[in-house]
């Protein structure tokens, strides 16, 4: 039969080629994009003037005002322009709600000479036009003078005291004590946060509509999203749909069709352990220390999310909300890389067939990571709490969501993640002219160690503008995890499932080929649905609505592929040494599947994220997404390393209780879902409705209080289930007596 163009496509070559292909592609059309970032992000202003000349504030002002906000890390308290945590206020929202409140008294009283609460609709209707006159025909957001009527000077004034006195004083009715920030110091801040609210309602220059892509709805100034973001939405779907099923046509005709010849490799024996293997199991119990700490503070969050004027086990005093969510996410972050590197450093020995020349090096490096954890921890506290004022950049919570270790404790992790792939590169580099699954695994390593550096420019100083800054945030967020990670996991899942004998090899690759490639397609443009409202052009909602969440689907197929393997080895009678390890990967591709595919389909589309932005409803995508795809295969990776330690010494191993401990993390985080996908459909039809600033009031929260207690369930059973996996580990690997 004559071969196809498709058969060529799906053949290992043609993937190869095609991965290579759109690779270039993707990251060259990213470097074009960033190249032009300069023409298109909102400018800071030289000086914001009122009409009669009085100066409001500077560059200066708005420049030291974000490294305020960074410094006492109130993006883990409320938002900008949507991004941040969701328990304080979105500041742009209540600068731009605050200041058309402000007008429409002012006009009111100046156009019929009554208060606004007694206009006739025409009446009001009126007062809104002039309004709107005032916020975007009258006011301009340039690099030289900015402008503003006197009736805006004097909100932006009454504004300065508003933040003044929450951020002195504290707002305890959304958990923030305060005590923390000096009034001068508020007052900077205040100038960075009018500064967004003048990206958020002023027009970009030659469009009608404003720098943040008219993000947020106000409704009082007839702001809201229009067609351009509905028909993004609407070819989206469209093209997903098809592609899924052209996806899954693909799979099943191409990568899973057995060759008659092709045989399962018989799975991994392992009788010793190399001596930089032995040294990985002190990391064991750090990453499961590390994962039972992260679970206890993400339930202390969730009672102060649904009690923030009340004290759970310690004052808010002492663990104010925003320092504890900072600690909740780097905490993740620093487990779940650990937990990799582990990964990498078990296999690479196998892998090569031999050790390091140097077997201590894993040593330093578990060193290295225990000393950039432990600092970075104490720098996260310490900083936001106002402790390190003149070192907080270094030592300190930098304060960008996700991204809050100090620059030196960024620079430490870099360095350790550099080591770490040298390790590697240095054992196995020989393997990886033959091997495109060792391949895989090198250069996704080397991209790992490299691309957290993205989030670290300018390297001595915080960047002035706050959309570039948060431009590159989500290269490290987005690209790093969900790119880099992407590529790595499938790389080591493919080597993973062929060594212990559950998918052929010529099977693997074909796979990991066509997931990698459809990683690039998707993952790396797919880094633009993070900005749609925070500053950059709209043609950003176009490219970040169609690259959309379609790499897990053949992750998933491979893995329900395994399990077709692993019943069949069952039914003849086969043993099987790795169910635990295996429970852990497979439930990692099906959550991954759930959390970033299905999850981030209720929020990746412009129409919906624009209501949704900075709701409750993103956590459902974020944590399942994060905890599966990420999060379990760490899990496994110490599984594996313990697992392999059992077999070497023939110790007694018993799978009863890691599958408690799966199944309760694994019901925890989907029960997790169910509420804080209820209260942030509640949240975005009222910002649709009445617009984001009432959605984000707490008042509005408050009305779904019963479904806030019912994350007492889930969020006990992951803390459970994380407590279970901390002592089974340590039991199988220190404890565990022999066979």
């Amino acid at each position: 039969m004559k071969e196809t163009l498709l058969d060529k496509f799906m053949s290992r070559k043609g993937l190869y080629v095609s991965f290579w292909f759109i690779a270039i592609i993707m990251v060259s059309a990213l470097i074009y994009y960033t190249a032009n970032l300069h023409k298109e992000v909102p400018p800071i202003p030289q000086k914001v003037v009122s009409e009669t000349g009085e100066v409001l504030y500077t560059y200066d002002d708005v420049i030291a005002g974000k490294g305020y906000f960074q410094e006492f890390d109130l993006m883990d308290w409320g938002t900008l322009l949507g991004m941040g945590a969701y328990i304080g206020p979105d500041f742009s929202t209540d600068f731009l709600h605050n200041r058309v409140e402000s007008l429409y008294n002012f006009y009111a009283k100046e156009l019929y000479n009554k208060p606004q609460n007694e206009l006739s609709k025409i009446e009001l209707g009126a007062v809104k036009e002039r309004v709107k006159q005032d916020i975007k025909q009258q006011t301009h957001l340039t690099d030289n003078t900015v402008t503003y009527t006197s009736p805006s000077a004097e909100a932006y004034k009454n504004n300065v005291k508003y933040i003044v006195e929450m951020l002195v004083e504290g707002d305890k009715q959304r958990a923030y004590p305060g005590g923390y920030i000096k009034p001068a110091e508020a007052v900077k801040i205040a100038a960075f946060f009018d500064w967004s609210q003048l990206v958020a309602s002023t027009l970009r220059p030659g469009s009608a509509r404003t720098w943040s892509n008219n993000f947020p709805h106000e409704p009082l100034i007839d702001q809201d999203t229009g067609w351009y973001s509905h028909n993004v939405s609407l070819w989206e779907f469209l093209v997903l749909w098809t592609l899924t099923i052209l996806v899954i046509y693909l799979a099943y005709e191409y990568l899973f069709k057995k060759d008659p010849k092709e045989e399962l490799q018989e799975p991994l024996k392992i009788t010793r352990l190399f001596k930089s293997q032995k040294k990985l199991l002190k990391y064991i119990p750090i990453v499961a220390v590390f994962i039972v700490i992260q679970l206890i503070i993400g339930g202390y969050i969730a009672h102060l999310y649904t009690e923030p004027t009340g004290n759970f086990i310690f004052s808010q005093n002492v663990l104010p909300f925003n320092v504890i969510r900072s600690l909740h996410t780097q905490i993740a972050i620093l487990w779940v890389a650990i937990g990799w590197l582990v990964g990498g450093l078990l296999i690479a020995p196998w892998i090569a067939n031999k050790d390091h020349k140097y077997p201590w090096l894993i040593d330093v490096l578990w060193l290295a990571l225990v000393v950039v954890g432990v600092g970075s921890i104490i720098g996260l506290y310490m900083g936001a709490t106002g402790q390190m004022r003149n070192m907080w950049f270094w030592f300190g919570n930098e304060g960008r969501e996700l991204l809050n270790l100090g620059r030196f404790w960024d620079i430490g992790l870099v360095v350790g993640l550099v080591f770490w792939f040298l390790l590697i590169i240095s054992l196995i580099k020989k393997s990886a002219t033959n091997n495109p699954l060792v391949g895989t695994i090198i250069w996704s390593s080397f991209a790992i160690a490299t691309l957290y550096i993205a989030g670290m420019m300018p390297i001595n100083k915080i960047m002035p503008n706050y959309t570039v800054d948060d431009y590159y945030r989500w290269w490290v967020i987005h690209l790093w995890v969900e790119l880099t990670f992407e590529l790595f996991a499938a790389g080591v899942i493919a080597f993973f499932t062929v060594t212990i004998g559950l998918i052929s090899h010529k099977t693997a690759v074909r796979v990991m080929f066509f997931e990698i490639f459809l990683i690039m397609l998707s993952g790396t443009l797919g880094v633009g649905h993070h900005y749609w409202w925070q500053g950059l052009d709209e043609y950003w909602i176009a490219i970040g609505g169609i690259f959309s969440s379609l790499e897990p689907l053949p992750l998933a197929l491979m893995i329900v592929e395994a399990m077709k393997n692993l019943r069949e080895k069952n039914y003849s009678g086969q043993g099987f040494s790795y169910r635990t390890p295996f429970m852990w990967i497979a439930g990692s591709a099906i959550l991954n599947w759930i959390g970033a595919g299905f999850f981030g389909m209720v929020i990746n589309t412009p129409t919906i994220d624009y209501y949704a932005h900075g709701t409750y409803l993103i956590m459902a995508h974020s944590h399942v997404a994060l905890l599966g795809a990420f999060g379990y295969i760490s899990i496994a990776f110490l599984y594996l390393t313990s697992r392999a330690n059992a077999l070497a010494n023939n110790l007694v191993w018993n799978d009863k209780l890691s599958k408690v401990g799966f199944w309760l993390l694994t019901i925890g985080v989907l029960l997790f879902a169910i509420p804080v996908l209820i209260i942030g459909l509640h949240q975005s039809a009222v910002a649709s409705n009445v617009g984001y600033y009432v959605a984000r009031l707490r008042e509005t929260v408050d009305t779904m209080k019963g479904w806030m207690w019912f994350r007492l369930l889930p969020d006990g059973l992951m803390i459970l289930g994380g407590i279970v996996i901390l002592w089974d580990l340590l039991q199988k690997t220190y404890f565990a007596k022999k066979a």
